[in-house]
């Protein structure tokens, strides 16, 4: 009697247990009766349900993010870009989640799809820059508002949708790059072919220049220089003038400075007029 008293406290406690849930603060419930709608619990607390009978799926109410696998679209101007893109969004029908996509993970593949369908109708309609840069605000404005209103129909949501990055595919990237490089080597091939003649210019003005300078630096020497000869032409004349004598007799000396050395030997006629004032100190 004892045991069977265990059992059914036991069996009593599962059915218990299996016949209340609980449903969360960040949580939606859709209750189920034999696979038919039965209602939606949107407050949070502790419910009872039939065991075998009903059915709990819960739905959270936070803020969901997507971030999809890239994937290229062809702009206006037949250029492809690889996009790599992120939604918000959050469930705002469970019953209308769960009759059309039943999950998350279904939700967000729905949702993906739902975006890069108008991701390309949009950007389509854009030329490449103007997809990156002038009017990139305004298209993904546009994907949101347009995703939005076509997620409705699956009980979602849609708060944001935002481009993480743009690229070129990289055959295209590559191909761009080596142009972008050959370009750049032709035009400092042409800065340095411009900075050679340059250089030679200049190079030649400065010779030019030099040439001048040393011309007239010559120019001034020999008038200086003719200028100082005549002056010592004047001088000698003059002392010349004033004593004969005295003159030639300096002027020898001079010459004997200049041409009688230490250890030199000359071997002159002893009348010669070279030797006249040696003559006479002897």
């Amino acid at each position: 009697m004892k045991q069977v008293s265990v059992v059914a406290l036991v069996v009593l406690l599962l059915v218990l247990y299996s016949s209340t849930f609980t449903v969360k603060m960040t949580e939606n419930a859709v209750v189920l009766q034999l696979q038919e709608y039965k209602k939606t619990i949107t407050e949070p607390g502790l419910y009872f349900k039939i065991p075998l009978i009903q059915s709990v799926t819960f739905f959270t109410k936070q803020l969901l993010v997507n971030d999809d696998e890239p994937y290229e679209v062809i702009t206006k101007d037949k250029k492809t870009l690889l996009i790599d893109n992120y939604s918000m969004w959050r469930i705002t029908d469970s019953l209308k989640f769960l009759q059309t996509v039943r999950t998350e993970r279904g939700g967000a593949a729905r949702l993906d799809d739902l975006i890069k369908s108008e991701l390309r109708v949009e950007l389509g309609t854009h030329d490449l820059v103007d997809a990156i840069v002038n009017t990139r605000e305004q298209i993904m404005k546009k994907v949101a508002e347009e995703v939005d209103k076509k997620a409705a129909d699956y009980g979602i949501q849609v708060i944001d949708v935002r481009i993480k990055r743009a690229d070129l595919p990289p055959e295209i990237a590559n191909s761009i790059f080596n142009r972008m490089r050959t370009e750049r080597e032709r035009i400092a091939k042409e800065y340095r072919s411009e900075g050679k003649e340059e250089a030679t210019k200049i190079r030649a003005e400065t010779d030019k220049e030099k040439t001048i300078l040393m011309a007239d630096a010559y120019e001034k020497e020999q008038t200086i220089r003719g200028q100082g000869e005549n002056e010592s032409i004047r001088i000698y004349a003059e002392a010349y003038s004033r004593d004969p004598d005295f003159y030639a007799f300096m002027r020898s000396m001079e010459a004997y400075r200049n041409s009688l050395k230490t250890d030199t030997t000359v071997v002159m006629d002893e009348k010669s007029d070279f030797l006249e004032f040696l003559n006479k100190i002897r």
